[in-house]
């Protein structure tokens, strides 16, 4: 996997992180972000490389800051 794809897994893995801690489905969020529901998997499993909107939209719907997608959880 080239490093362009890293971030796109990273990112995905973020916002199913944070999802499932709000307790949201992937149906939910992709309703409170404005978005396809079948938008917010695809992103999740890294297939789509997802605007600066889209990430603004995604953030406002998980009540969280841009910056808090890009941030791993620390293990």
């Amino acid at each position: 996997m080239d490093s362009n794809s890293d971030i796109l897994i990273k990112f995905g893995n973020r916002v199913r992180e944070l999802r499932k801690l709000k307790n949201l489905s992937q149906e939910e969020l992709a309703f409170r972000a404005d978005v396809h529901r079948t938008y917010i998997g695809m992103i999740e499993r890294a297939e789509k490389n997802i605007t600066l909107l889209n990430i603004e939209k995604i953030a406002n719907a998980l009540e969280v800051s841009i910056n808090d997608l890009f941030n791993e959880t620390r293990k």
